[in-house]
């Protein structure tokens, strides 16, 4: 059996995801200039401002009315992935946390027990376009974690391994590389245990040239997403843009880009295999349990929003930071920002060097 395809599909711009994943997104809006409150300084007539989801236009409000983005809203029992490769995002939380992050820089935020979280887009270019490009993936929490303390990660840019490759380049965002070894994940998380074998890569696979994925056990569940550039070819099969394919994750995946560079992102992991139970916001194990998570979230509103408005964003000037609910404040580095890992050679595994280089979904996400 060496074909790795089990499974080619037509996707929308919401994924179809295999256990233990829940939900995939691939945000990418090319925003114009920001206006004074960080909104497009565009007019906003004729969209459907408080659910702008045009897929035929080149940016979206999505659920903001005056800047872009995803006012406060609940979750519990699962966790939120928000990768941002450009552009910006605004977070703050019912626990008391709050930061501005973006330009390679990972959010890993469980939501456990229950937590209200905001994430808007900031518009803060007032001379020049604003463009962003964000994932946001939901991984499931198993059901002895589902009402852990709700918190949240950051993984800076210069954390991030950014492994240059004969073919291409990849971001490790969870898992391994060969050697590389992606930052751990909360403790609570399905992947913080190396045996759940969970990886997030975001692949890019230069025209006319290949990259093979490394392989996992063949309990793992591999799914791969066409995220821009032109067609591949896996095997016999043919990888088009807005499709995704089912893959055997022990079978030896080689990736070859056709005319065009392709970019995909790859999503693995064993599968938690418990019932699952969801409704909006909330991801349990029985429907007894969401209707449980809507009575606590209408009794206490998750710790209710200590922020004022719901769709607040931090000063145009702010830069990159976390601040935690116990008052912690996290800054990326200065000096290590961008940190690439340059590959000589696949085949040649063992001979590294290092060098510094470069630098949501529908309702109720």
């Amino acid at each position: 059996m060496n074909n790795p395809v089990i499974s080619s599909r037509k996707m929308g711009f919401v994924r179809d995801t295999l256990d233990p994943f829940l939900f995939c997104v691939h945000h990418l809006d090319l925003y114009p200039e920001g206006n004074e409150l960080q909104g497009p300084n565009e007019d906003l007539i004729g969209r459907h401002i408080g659910s702008d989801f045009d897929e035929s236009n080149d940016w979206k409000m999505y659920h903001g009315k005056s800047v872009p983005g995803f006012p406060a809203h609940p979750h519990r029992g699962f966790e939120t992935i928000t990768i941002v490769l450009d552009g910006l995002v605004d977070h703050f939380d019912s626990g008391g946390s709050t930061g501005r992050y973006g330009f390679g820089d990972v959010q890993w935020m469980t939501a456990g027990s229950g937590l209200q979280h905001s994430e808007m887009f900031p518009l803060v270019n007032k001379d020049k376009p604003n463009r962003l490009d964000l994932f946001q993936i939901w991984i499931n929490l198993p059901a002895k974690d589902k009402m852990t303390e709700p918190g949240y990660e950051m993984i800076w840019a210069n954390e991030v391994p950014h492994v240059r490759l004969d073919g291409g380049d990849v971001r490790i965002v969870s898992g391994r590389w060969n050697q590389h070894v992606a930052p751990s994940a909360p403790s609570a998380s399905w992947a913080n245990d190396s045996e759940n074998e969970v990886a997030v890569y975001i692949l890019n696979v230069r025209a006319g040239e290949s990259v093979e994925v490394p392989v996992a056990s063949p309990d793992a569940n591999r799914m791969m997403y066409h995220i821009d550039g032109g067609s591949a070819t896996i095997a016999s099969s043919e990888l088009r843009p807005s499709c995704g394919m089912h893959l055997r994750a022990d079978v030896p995946t080689v990736i070859e880009a056709m005319e065009e560079n392709v970019r995909v992102l790859i999503l693995q992991g064993k599968p938690i295999a418990e019932p699952v139970a969801k409704h909006g916001p909330f991801v349990m194990n029985t429907q007894q349990e969401i209707y449980q998570a809507f009575r606590d979230y209408q009794q206490t509103q998750f710790g209710g929003w200590p922020w004022g408005q719901s769709d607040i964003v931090h000063p145009r000037e702010q830069g990159r930071f976390a601040r935690m609910g116990d008052g912690r404040e996290l800054l990326p580095s200065e000096t290590t920002q961008n940190h690439t890992i340059v590959e000589a050679s696949e085949q040649e595994q063992d001979s590294m060097a290092t060098a510094t280089s470069e630098g949501h979904a529908p309702p109720h996400r």
